[in-house]
């Protein structure tokens, strides 16, 4: 199995957290001046010259924004070279692909590519869910080296566009041959074995990096109750004021594990029927029946029923069988502050008809979060907080939590909410577990930027990350694969903390002056203009009242949780205040392929007469990917001229590295289905890490242009949204993070309420 990366670092920053690895790095002065040095195994994933798809084990190597990929660990073959080496630049992407099929085993992919350039990409694989998460957080600390040395004018050799990276390049020798071949990846078929290795990292690591004392960003309408604790587990019940008549009520179990949120996940999500019926009562028997992509899958399993007699729990009634079955798809996130999020569905496949002598049921759709919990003074070992969430019929829950004779512990709902306490005893009992779910960590022994560097910044590095590992291994030995399936790597796992570099380098990139706030980002020594939104026309009307539908309108910031002025101290979140820019217009386009630049368009308020007046204009164009695509396109705008030195002056002129690291949006689903909320999720969103931003700025405005289509996540979870929408009511808040004390407390930018928004009223936008 391969290597969770390995990373060392010496130096400064503002927060910190710790990883599955080692890092190491030095800081000058005067500069200070960091390096960071990632590594571990991973698998290469592509084609060679000829066609033939490939799985290497490969040794990856990040040492400040430098990568290199070796076919052995360096450290233990001194003066090995390198197969390919790059460098990682801001216009570098890193997308989740889940989980796939490689061979005989399952790996969770991760895809490069160039924003600007999608021809420029490249794939590779790692074993658990965990070192995804590992490596990511490593190709972004490279990308934040990568422009903290351009910002400071530091580095040898500016990152050249026409040598970017493509993770599908080849060697010089073989390109020309590769040309014509597909550049999709089709991964399953390969023909090389995996080497599967096992290790102990995962019980020596832990990650504070997503520790934020809020579990949301938004103030939820749900009012849970605790109604009993069996086993340790407490179990809730939604008392709000919009379920008291509902014929269901939302229920959840919620216990404390012992472990990551990385372990918790591949244990809820393994099929596999002697690890389930160790935890699982209800749901052990469980077969994949199809992959729909790689974070959903559908999923058959069957269970006796002669211990489950309660019927009225049901939302209806059998016939009695001795044996029962059912089919359900599941989808998981992971967001971006670590936690894990699986939805459950009932679901129909052909494959799987309903079989003689069972009772085809529908399981009830339930959710699981699974969200790392911060380590307590003298604790030792992760910690996660697993919520299992599901609705049932309120009949017989009531009876039950009454004490009426109810039979809820004979129910399926019943089965289900004990699966909480059912992980968390498995867990509990399984010390190995960890171990099993992580790699054999490779260590080194740190390095020194005032060392010679060299061999990183020489001439033929100037390629992007792209090209250093998409190219095949058809110049290697034909031995070299066979080395790879017999290479036994050495354990040597030991703990070491990896402090978060990103705060540093925004802190040398962006020094503020003075303290910001809302009210320096305005100029106050202009007079304002007015901002009446009757003024300026778009396509999508302002609703006048709570119950106009197919509308939007511009709450408060209220509903919002944002830092406050002591969060670097205390990670303390506040309701946010009235917005800083006004929201006046809102365009509902649909179009044949999705479109950036809105702001340009003859139809946009931008070009219009009233538009051209305005001081300032922030676009934001989500672009929705269907059939036919969607733009919401929504127009803020400023009363008064933006300070340059000011936060949000900054942002508007400053380059794309940084306001990719800045933009956050936070999610609100004020009505709609319980299901669509948990999917949507309540945590704010740095957009530039998610998906493709890309930005225009000129005259008096900025365009923002979302591409939610560029992430195979959001993808999915804008498809659930979208099969709900017109029973939404979603709130949306947009802001730039603040980083440090003179960028706090945070300010809403700009918020809008989408009011059960209707497909076909979309207008289309003409070339």
């Amino acid at each position: 199995m391969e290597s969770p990366p390995s990373t060392k670092k010496i130096g400064q920053g503002g927060g910190s957290s710790e990883s599955g690895g080692s890092e190491s790095g030095a800081e000058e002065k005067g500069c200070s001046r960091t390096r960071f040095e990632y590594f571990g195994w991973v698998y290469h994933l592509g084609t060679n010259s000829i066609g033939r798809e490939f799985c290497h084990l490969r040794f990856l190597y990040i040492r400040g924004k430098y990568v290199m990929m070796y076919k052995r660990d360096p450290h233990e073959n001194p003066g090995i070279k390198p197969l390919r080496r790059g460098v990682a630049g801001n216009t570098l992407m890193v997308e989740e692909l889940g989980r796939k099929k490689v061979n005989d085993g399952d790996l969770y992919v991760l895809r490069f590519y160039n924003r600007l350039d999608e021809e420029k990409k490249g794939e590779i694989a790692c074993a658990t869910a965990g070192e995804t998460r590992k490596w990511m957080e490593a190709f972004d600390q490279a990308k934040q080296q990568a422009e903290f040395e351009l910002s400071q004018s530091s580095t040898r050799h500016r990152l050249s566009m026409e040598n970017e990276i493509d993770l599908e390049g080849r060697r010089p020798r073989v390109r020309r041959y590769a040309h014509d071949l597909k550049k999709l990846i089709r991964i399953g078929h390969g023909p090389e074995s995996l080497v599967r290795r096992s290790s102990n990292l995962g019980r020596h690591q832990r990650s504070n990096e997503f520790m934020e004392g809020d579990a949301a960003d938004v103030v939820e309408a749900h009012e849970w109750r605790c109604v009993r604790t069996i086993n340790g587990v407490r179990l809730f019940e939604d008392v709000s004021d919009n379920k008291s008549r509902s014929k269901t009520v939302l229920v959840k179990a919620v216990g404390v594990v012992d472990a990551s949120p990385d372990t918790v996940f591949e244990v809820v999500l393994n099929v596999d029927r002697h690890r389930r019926y160790e935890w699982d009562a209800l749901t052990g028997d469980l077969e994949l029946v199809d992959s729909l992509s790689g974070h959903s899958d559908v999923v058959y399993g069957s269970y006796d029923s002669k211990c489950l007699t309660s019927r009225k729990l049901m939302c209806y009634s059998y016939r009695w069988q001795s044996k029962r079955d059912f089919i359900f798809s599941r989808q998981w996130f992971r967001g971006q502050d670590g936690t894990y999020t699986i939805l459950q569905f009932p679901a129909m496949h052909k494959k799987h008809p309903p079989k003689s002598r069972h009772q085809r049921i529908k399981i009830n759709p339930s959710s699981w979060e699974i969200r790392n919990l911060r380590a307590s003074v003298g604790s030792h070992g992760d910690r996660c907080l697993v919520t299992h969430m599901l609705e049932i019929d309120s009949r017989g829950w009531f009876k039950w939590k009454c004490g009426q004779g109810s039979k809820f512990e004979n129910s399926i709902p019943y089965a289900l909410l004990n699966q909480v306490s059912g992980l968390k005893a498995y867990i509990g009992a399984s010390p190995g577990l960890t171990s099993e779910s992580s790699t054999t960590l490779v260590t080194s022994k740190g390095s020194d930027v005032s060392g010679s560097i060299s061999e990183f910044e020489d001439a033929e590095v100037a390629e992007e990350f792209y090209d250093a590992i998409a190219a095949d291994s058809s110049s290697s030995s034909s031995s070299d694969d066979e080395d790879d399936e017999n290479t036994q790597l050495d354990s040597k796992g030991q703990r070491v903390k990896l402090k978060n570099v990103s705060w540093a380098i925004a802190r040398l990139a962006l020094t503020a002056k003075k303290a910001m706030d809302g009210s320096h980002e305005l100029d106050p020594n202009v007079e304002p203009v007015n901002l009446d939104s009757s003024l300026f026309h778009a396509s999508m009307h302002k609703g006048k009242s709570e119950s106009d539908a197919n509308c939007w309108t511009s709450p408060s910031g209220a509903g919002f949780k944002i830092r406050g002025k002591t969060y670097m101290k205390d990670s303390a979140k506040v309701a946010g205040g009235d917005p800083l820019l006004k929201l006046i217009a809102v365009d509902w386009y649909k179009l044949e392929t999705s479109r950036s630049k809105v702001a340009l368009h003859p139809k946009s308020l931008v070009q219009s007469e009233a538009g051209k007046k305005l001081p300032f204009i922030l676009v934001v164009n989500l672009q929705v990917p269907s059939k036919p695509n969607y733009s919401l396109v929504m127009y803020y705008a400023a009363d008064r001229p933006v300070n340059k030195g000011s936060l949000l002056g900054k942002f508007i002129d400053g380059n794309d590295a940084f306001r990719d690291s800045r933009f956050k949006l936070i999610p609100s689903i004020v009505q709609g289905y319980w299901m669509v909320k948990r999917a949507v999720g309540t945590k704010a969103c740095l957009l530039g890490k998610a998906v493709t931003c890309n930005y225009l700025r000129q005259d008096n405005f900025l365009e923002i242009d979302v591409d939610i289509g560029s992430s195979s996540v959001a993808r999915s979870v804008i498809g659930i949204v979208l099969g709900y929408v017109t029973s939404l009511v979603v709130d949306l808040a947009i802001l730039i993070e603040g980083r440090e004390e003179k960028e706090l407390p945070e300010y809403i930018l700009g918020t809008v309420r989408l009011n059960k928004v209707k497909l076909d009223t979309a207008v289309p936008l003409e070339g």
